[in-house]
């Protein structure tokens, strides 16, 4: 099928795709019943508190998810790439955003209409359980974050911040350089950390020889040590 919109045929045609083994009518019913955006560099996709609209899916670009604590300090709970989806688990449950996002660089979402995707749910079970499996695999790396952030001291954590943005984003042609260019403040809030914290750490790693740093762009260049490091806290 040729869509009017090719950003919702990315996010309901590729292999990877939840959404590829649905049936041609119910694909068309999401494709007619979506909305698209393009967010700058900087803008918030949503706001936690706000009424939610649907499953927003990431065609483009780099977004935090995160939450605002004391002192309008942020946490960053997540870090989402290309053609993941946000927000699967507000489809059973609230109908608030209980998080925030915002694009670290310009991004293109498409968001399927929340009340077409449920009545789609309720009579696809092979689409629920791909939908459950991606809410299962999101607390069990949550766990994981919280069990990492409370027990891992400071170098422990932004290490590990370091080789989940590799993981998620991944490298350079030269397989050392990280492709995403997050500000020091960002690799604070995602490390559980102050900022100044951030930069005393990133700097001892590079006068290490663990690290290199130009600008925002991070490189790799003792992973062994690191992974001694991110392994033992």
């Amino acid at each position: 099928m040729s869509y009017n919109n090719p950003h919702i045929e990315f996010c309901l045609e590729e292999p990877s795709s939840i959404f590829k083994g649905l049936n041609q009518k119910d694909k068309e019913t999401l494709a007619q019943r979506h909305t698209m955006a393009i967010v700058k560099k900087g803008g918030v996709l949503f706001k936690e508190g706000e009424k939610t609209r649907g499953l927003v899916c990431l065609i483009s670009g780099k977004v935090k998810i995160y939450k605002v604590g004391v002192g309008e300090r942020e946490q960053i709970l997540k870090m989402v790439k290309q053609q993941e989806f946000i927000g699967y688990r507000t489809l059973f449950s609230e109908n608030r955003w209980s998080v925030s996002a915002k694009a670290i660089e310009e991004s293109v979402i498409c968001i399927l209409d929340k009340r077409t995707l449920i009545k789609i749910l309720k009579k696809n079970a092979d689409l629920s359980l791909k939908l459950t499996k991606l809410l299962s695999d999101e607390l069990w790396y949550l766990y994981n974050r919280v069990t990492s952030l409370t027990q891992k001291h400071v170098m422990g954590r932004l290490v590990e911040s370091l080789f989940m943005l590799g993981d998620i984003y991944g490298f350079e042609k030269d397989g050392k350089t990280m492709q995403a260019t997050l500000s020091r403040e960002d690799i604070a809030h995602l490390s559980n950390m102050t900022t100044s914290n951030a930069i005393r750490t990133l700097s001892f790693l590079a006068s290490e020889g663990a690290i290199e740093i130009k600008g925002k762009k991070i490189k790799i260049l003792n992973r062994n040590n690191l992974k001694h490091i991110c392994d033992h806290g």
